[in-house]
């Protein structure tokens, strides 16, 4: 006769089938190659090896450090710069085409009167903001969808690139560069408008980001080519174009060459000392033209 148990031996016992840590009703025979808890087939989720549960695989991924751009940005960000200046640009036209009670002649509109680039207002040594505000203007439908196009092209390769925020620098100093090249040595009493200046500055730091990552340069150098040709033809500021390349080359090449280890402090300081330089050349030049002109 076969002896009993002794008291607390379970050993006997048959235990139950096991469950899901995530939903204990519901039984399981699967478990995570990582964690090796019960799941049912709803948490988990394939792996390299096997399949890993929901919380193991939300754990893993806030662990990974993504990668980032040359520049430092985080890759695979929609766009929001580029858009926002187009809708911006298109928005100030359509205003000032309502002004004028003409979409051809905008340019007879109040408001683009106060923002054209003219250096007579030098004379009155308060209107600085025309450096700016000019470059979101546009003489005729024609001009505005030439350069919103460029735009758009451009753009939506260099901002993933750069980042939002580097961007958007980027871009204003291209735009006040080109303004700022305009009212150096152009004509003291030439208006002058257009994205033009800031559209060289893209194109111009999509140039640099090919060489920092030793792509093809066929492609853009093509793209400069009949940008320089339509640049000579009558009524469009070569000086414009020139002055947005440069400060977008040079802004574009603070930040994609940067050190890893101080990207943040050598960027920011290399892209201050490119606005106070162009300051520096806009106040010469506004005290040589007041003294002239005065």
């Amino acid at each position: 006769m076969t002896a009993p148990p002794p008291p607390g031996d379970l050993s006997n016992v048959r235990q139950g089938p096991a469950v899901c840590v995530r939903h204990p009703d519901r039984p399981t025979g699967l478990r995570c190659v990582r964690c090796d808890r019960p799941a049912c087939p709803e948490c988990l989720r394939e792996a390299s090896v096997g399949y890993q549960c929901v919380d193991c695989v939300n754990q893993g991924r806030a662990t990974v450090r993504r990668g980032t751009t040359v520049a430092g940005a985080t890759p695979g960000r929609a766009l929001v710069v580029v858009p926002s200046l187009i809708v911006l640009n298109v928005a100030i036209f359509a205003f000032t085409a309502f002004q004028a009670q003409d979409i051809q002649y905008n340019e007879r509109s109040e408001l683009f009167q106060e923002w054209v680039l003219w250096p007579v207002f030098a004379i009155g040594l308060d209107q600085p903001w025309r450096l700016l505000t000019a470059g979101f203007l546009h003489y005729g439908p024609l001009h505005l969808a030439l350069n919103m196009l460029a735009l758009w092209i451009l753009g939506r390769e260099i901002e993933p690139l750069l980042g939002r925020a580097r961007f958007a620098a980027v871009y204003l100093l291209a735009l006040f560069g080109g303004s700022v090249a305009v009212f150096q040595f152009g004509a003291w009493d030439a208006r002058t408008a257009g994205a033009s200046g800031a559209v060289w500055g893209i194109m111009a730091a999509l140039l640099v980001a090919l060489v920092r990552l030793k792509l093809d340069l066929r492609p853009v150098l093509g793209v400069i080519l009949i940008n320089v040709f339509i640049s000579f033809l009558p009524g469009v500021s070569l000086l414009g174009h020139l002055g947005g390349f440069v400060a977008g080359a040079a802004a574009t090449a603070a930040l994609v060459y940067a050190p890893r280890d101080r990207r943040t402090l050598v960027q920011v300081g290399a892209l201050v000392t490119i606005g106070l330089v162009l300051l520096g050349i806009t106040a010469l030049r506004w005290a040589e033209l007041t003294s002239r002109i005065g």
